[in-house]
C-alpha cells in the first residue's frame, strides 16, 4: 500500500517526502501486472498484428516476429527481466545494481511507445483499426498493463513547495505542472549502484566484448532500417531502452569496466568498427558509415578546442574546407589550376599543414578575446572562407578554386597499388569504394584518437582544462594563456584538415556549399558543435557517438520533408533537458549539472 504525508499551510499544501505512487494500486498487484504484462508482450510478438503484408515488415506471420515486432519483443523482455529483478528473484541482482523500479518504468514506456506507435501506423496506413489482427489487440493490452503496473509501484515522494496565494490562474497552473514534473522525475530516479563482488579479469574482458558487439549490432540495425516506420520505432526503443539501462546502473557498470581496461576497449572498438562493412550486403550503408567517420573525426578535433580548452569556435568547418581544398588542388584534379598530382601522403601533409597555418593566422590575433566575442570572430572566419572560395573564380578574383563550381573530378586514391575506387574481395567479402575509404578513415581516426588522448593527459592538456575552468586563475598560476589556447586552436585545425583530405577524395568534388555554418548540409559548424555538446564535452567517446547520431538521424528522417528540422530540433531540446551533460559525460560536468540532485542523498548518508 502507498502512504503520503501532507501538511496544510496558509499559502497552500506542502507535501513532505514519503512513499507514494502515480497510480493507486497495492504494491503486490502492481508488480504482478508489470511482470504479467512484460511476459504477455513477449508472447504477443509471435502473433500476427495485421492481416495484410501491405504494411512494411510483414506482421502477418504467426510464430516468427518481423519488423517492428522484434523491437517490441526486446523491450518486452527487458520489462520482464527488470520486473523479476524488482521482486528480488535470486540471480537477478546484476540486472539492476542501482535499483530495478525506475528501469522497469522506462522499459515499460519503451514497449508501450513502440507497440502503440505500430498500432497507430497500421491503422493510419491501412485505413483504420479494423485492419488489426488479434495479436495487435493483445500487444496493445499487454504493454498498457505493464505500463500501469510499473507506474503503480511506490517511490519516494519529493518535497513539493506550496503555491503563492498571489499567483494568477496561469501561475497556479504552471506551479501544479512543475510539481507534477517533480513527482514524475522522482518516479524515474535511481539509487546509487550497489557494490558487486569483483569479477575475474577474463570475465570483465568478455563483458566488454559483449558490450562492443551489442553496440555494433544496434548501430548496424539502426543504419540498415529498411523503411521509415522501422527507424522511428528504433528511435523509441533505443531511446527509452538506453535510459532504462542507465537507471538500472548497467551503463555505469560498463563504464567502470571500460575505464579499467581502457586500452583494450579502444582496440576492441576499432575492431568492431572495422567489422561494420562486412555486415553490409552492398555499399549503400558503407557510404553513410564513411561520412559518419569523417564527421566524427572533425568533431573530435573540435573537442580539443571546445571541450578541453573551452574556446567557443563557430567557424570550425572552415578548417575542414581548407584541408579539402588544399588536397584537391594538388591531387591531380583536371579542374585544378596547378596541374600537379601529389601522392596521398604528400596531399595529407599539404591539407593538414594548410589548416594548421590558417589556424595560427586566425588564432594569433583573435585568441586574446573571450566568450561571445571569440565566437563572433570565428563565425566571421567561417563565412569569410566560404565567400573567398566563391570569389576566387577568375572573374571576381584570381582563378584558384573555380568559384561555386568548386574543384571537380578529384581522382580516387591509389596507395601502393591499392585502388580505392575499385571493388576488392577480402575473405570472400566484396568490399566496394566507400568501404575502402571507411577503412582509411578508421586509420586516420586512430591517429586523431591517439593525439587526443596523449594531448589531453599531458601537461598542456591540464593547462587547457585549467583555462577552460577559470582563465583568470590559470593565468595567476603562471600558465601562458595565449600560447596554450593557440596550440589548441592550431592542433584542432590541423586535425580537421587531415579529415578534409579524405573528404575531398570521397566526394569527388569540393564546393563552397559543403562548408556552411548551419543546415542543411552536414558536416557544418553548428552540427559539429552540437555533436561535441550532445556526446559529452571533454571526453573522447562522446563526440564520436554524438557525431554518429547527428549524421544518422537527419539522414533517416528525410521523409519528414519540411518538418525534418523541427523534429530534429525538438529531439535535441528534449535530450539537453534530460541529459545536459551529454550522452557520455565528463565526470566533472556531470557533477556540475546534477550536483543539486546528488546533494540530498549525500546529506542523508552523512546524517545517518
Amino acid at each position: 500500500m502507498t502512504t503520503q504525508t501532507s501538511t496544510t499551510a496558509a499559502a497552500g499544501t506542502r507535501q513532505l517526502p514519503g512513499r507514494t505512487a502515480l497510480i493507486p494500486l497495492p504494491e503486490r498487484t502492481a508488480r504482478v501486472l508489470a511482470t504479467g504484462g512484460g511476459v504477455l508482450t513477449v508472447l504477443s510478438a509471435f502473433l500476427a498484428w495485421t492481416w495484410t503484408s501491405a504494411f512494411p515488415g510483414d506482421l502477418t506471420v504467426y510464430g516468427y516476429p518481423g519488423g517492428l515486432q522484434w523491437q517490441v519483443l526486446v523491450t518486452g523482455a527487458l520489462t520482464t527481466l527488470f520486473a523479476l529483478a524488482s521482486y528480488g528473484v535470486k540471480g537477478t541482482r546484476w540486472l539492476a545494481p542501482a535499483g530495478a523500479d525506475a528501469a522497469l518504468r522506462l522499459s515499460a514506456l519503451a514497449a508501450f511507445g513502440t507497440a502503440w506507435y505500430t498500432i497507430a501506423a497500421i491503422s493510419i496506413q491501412l485505413g483504420g483499426p479494423i485492419n488489426l489482427e488479434p495479436g495487435g489487440a493483445v500487444v496493445g493490452v499487454a504493454t498498457l498493463t505493464a505500463l500501469v503496473g510499473a507506474f503503480a509501484l511506490p517511490f519516494e515522494r519529493p518535497v513539493l513547495h506550496p503555491a503563492d496565494p498571489e499567483d494568477t490562474g496561469w501561475d497556479k497552473f504552471a506551479h501544479q505542472l512543475g510539481n507534477g514534473w517533480s513527482v514524475f522525475r522522482a518516479a524515474l530516479s535511481a539509487g546509487t549502484p550497489a557494490p558487486l563482488r569483483p569479477l575475474p579479469s577474463y570475465l570483465e574482458i568478455l563483458i566488454i566484448s559483449g558490450v562492443l558487439a551489442l553496440a555494433l549490432g544496434v548501430f548496424t540495425y539502426g543504419i540498415g532500417t529498411e523503411y521509415d516506420e522501422l527507424f522511428i520505432g528504433f528511435l523509441i526503443t533505443a531511446g527509452f531502452g538506453f535510459a532504462a539501462l542507465t537507471k538500472a546502473g548497467l551503463i555505469a557498470r560498463a563504464t567502470q569496466l571500460t575505464g579499467k581496461h581502457q586500452n583494450l576497449t579502444i582496440a576492441g572498438a576499432f575492431i568492431a568498427a572495422a567489422l561494420f562493412p562486412f555486415t553490409q550486403s552492398d555499399d549503400q550503408f558503407a557510404t553513410i558509415g564513411v561520412y559518419i567517420l569523417i564527421f566524427a573525426t572533425v568533431a573530435l578535433g573540435l573537442n580539443i578546442v571546445v571541450g578541453l580548452a573551452g574556446l567557443l569556435d563557430l567557424g570550425y568547418v572552415a578548417f575542414l574546407g581548407v584541408g579539402a581544398y588544399a588536397a584537391a588542388l594538388v591531387s591531380g584534379a583536371p579542374t585544378s589550376p596547378f596541374g600537379v598530382h601529389f601522392p596521398f601522403w604528400a596531399a595529407v601533409l599539404v591539407g593538414a599543414g594548410a589548416s594548421l597555418v590558417f589556424g595560427v593566422l586566425i588564432g594569433a590575433p583573435t585568441l586574446r578575446l573571450r566568450g561571445d566575442y571569440l565566437a563572433i570572430v570565428t563565425l566571421g572566419f567561417g563565412e569569410i572562407f566560404r565567400i573567398t572560395v566563391m570569389n576566387t573564380d577568375g572573374t571576381s578574383g584570381p582563378d584558384i578554386t573555380n568559384g561555386s563550381n568548386g574543384i571537380a573530378s578529384i581522382p580516387n586514391l591509389n596507395i601502393l597499388g591499392f585502388d580505392f575506387g575499385a571493388e576488392h574481395t577480402i575473405a570472400g567479402f566484396t568490399i566496394g569504394r566507400f568501404a575502402n575509404y571507411f577503412f582509411l578513415m578508421l586509420l586516420i581516426m586512430a591517429v586523431v584518437v591517439l593525439v587526443f588522448r596523449r594531448s589531453g593527459d599531458s601537461r598542456i592538456g591540464r593547462a587547457w582544462v585549467a583555462i577552460r575552468e577559470d582563465e583568470t586563475a590559470a593565468l595567476a598560476m603562471g600558465i601562458n594563456g595565449f600560447r596554450v589556447k593557440l596550440i589548441a586552436f592550431a592542433l584542432g585545425a590541423s586535425l580537421a584538415g587531415l579529415a578534409g583530405t579524405v573528404q575531398a577524395h570521397v566526394t569527388y568534388t569540393v564546393t563552397p556549399e559543403q562548408y556552411l555554418f548551419a543546415w542543411p548540409v552536414p558536416p557544418n559548424s553548428a552540427f559539429l558543435l552540437a555533436a561535441v555538446v550532445l556526446g559529452g564535452m571533454g571526453t573522447m567517446a562522446g563526440p564520436l557517438v554524438g557525431a554518429a547520431l547527428l549524421y544518422l538521424i537527419p539522414n533517416k528522417l528525410q521523409f519528414l520533408g519540411d518538418y525534418q528540422l523541427l523534429a530534429f530540433g525538438l529531439a535535441l531540446i528534449l535530450l539537453m533537458r534530460f541529459r545536459p551533460e551529454g550522452l557520455i559525460p565528463n565526470r566533472r560536468r556531470q557533477l556540475e549539472f546534477h550536483g543539486n540532485e546528488e546533494a540530498p542523498a549525500t546529506l542523508t548518508k552523512a546524517g545517518a
